[in-house]
């Protein structure tokens, strides 16, 4: 697993390499925004983890975050300086996966990572034998409604002639919902899918945002609205 930081303290993104050091096999720091575009053009395909920070030398992270969304779905885990809502409203609406307000401590932010590897480990082997059934049953590594088809065993997900990337939280959250197609999923369930035990830490508001992104992309299609709010209670996914 590589993991890349995109940290301006150079003595914080060390003290990051070191608390994760059992997570990965490798780091690639970076301190401007440039040199991570740089990174990510030249090793983007071997990285695991984005751990990013939105205060930089170059410019603000959320600029990155679009750079890397426009061409991959890996994990990223902002940090800021930031306490403020509308800064992790942004973050999450632009396709980051977690978010942690600086100071934090180093337990938190490995319980975050793991979290994070998980769930990109779980939707990694959706569709796995284990879980793999006819796709007329529900449970299958592909699935196609109206004219999207969402592979999850290769990880590709289209709609009409083009790509979709979905972040991790995405992924799962998608996959989630078509395994369980017509049925009530109240908030708190899928909190406990998503972010699992890390649920604790994670704001009320993330839940909203991720499906709210989530809708803007696959809605529409075929004029049909597939994520429906059931006001006090959660989701169905018709």
């Amino acid at each position: 697993m590589v993991i890349q930081i995109v940290e301006d303290d150079k003595s914080l993104s060390e003290g990051i390499s070191i608390s994760l050091g059992d997570y990965a096999d490798s780091f690639h720091k970076e301190y401007k925004i440039e040199n991570a575009k740089k990174g990510f053009d030249k090793y983007g395909e071997e990285i695991s983890l984005i751990i990013l920070d939105l205060n930089l030398p170059d410019g603000i992270g959320y600029d990155y975050l679009k750079y890397v969304r426009e061409r991959s779905a890996v994990p990223v885990l902002i940090l800021t300086a930031n306490d403020l809502e509308m800064d992790e409203v942004t973050g999450l609406t632009m396709g980051a996966d977690d978010f942690l307000t600086k100071p934090f401590s180093l337990a938190v932010l490995r319980a975050r990572v793991n979290a994070l590897v998980r769930r990109s480990q779980m939707t990694g082997n959706a569709g796995s034998k284990e879980e793999t059934e006819s796709p007329k049953n529900a449970k299958s590594g592909v699935y196609e409604i109206d004219d999207m088809a969402f592979d999850f065993d290769k990880l590709t997900f289209r709609k009409g002639d083009k790509e979709l990337f979905l972040s991790v939280n995405e992924q799962k959250l998608l996959k989630v919902f078509l395994d369980n197609k017509g049925m009530l999923l109240t908030r708190d369930t899928l909190i406990e899918r998503l972010w699992g035990d890390s649920g604790e830490y994670v704001e009320e508001n993330a839940l909203s945002v991720t499906v709210n992104r989530l809708r803007s992309k696959i809605e529409g299609s075929g004029g049909n609205k597939h994520i429906n709010t059931v006001y006090g209670q959660g989701y169905r996914f018709e």
